[in-house]
């Protein structure tokens, strides 16, 4: 199953059009990803990443719903195996 994941945007790497990239975090584990679909996200700024891309992005609220639901929804497996694939940690609360 593929999942989009929202994650707070912690720093910039790079702000090159065609390989932008940051460093985003998802319950306190941060990852690179590409920002190439979101170059007007800001430092602070929620984004859902799917397989490693940011493509859009999101209210705070959102983020913090879209992981209640997944979580609803018995998705725990599917987001525990993204903690284990991307060492994405997703259980702490307002991840």
């Amino acid at each position: 199953m593929c999942l989009g994941v929202p994650g707070r945007v912690l720093e910039w790497i790079s702000r090159d059009s065609s390989f932008a990239s940051a460093r985003v975090e998802f319950g306190g584990v941060s990852r690179v990803c590409s920002m190439a679909c979101v170059p007007d996200a800001k430092v602070g700024d929620y984004v859902v990443v799917h397989a490693g891309i940011a493509i859009t992005r999101v209210n705070e609220e959102a983020a913090r719903r879209t992981v209640e639901d997944l979580k609803a929804l018995g998705l725990t497996d599917e987001l525990n195996e993204l903690q284990m694939d991307s060492s994405v940690d997703l259980s702490s609360e307002g991840g």
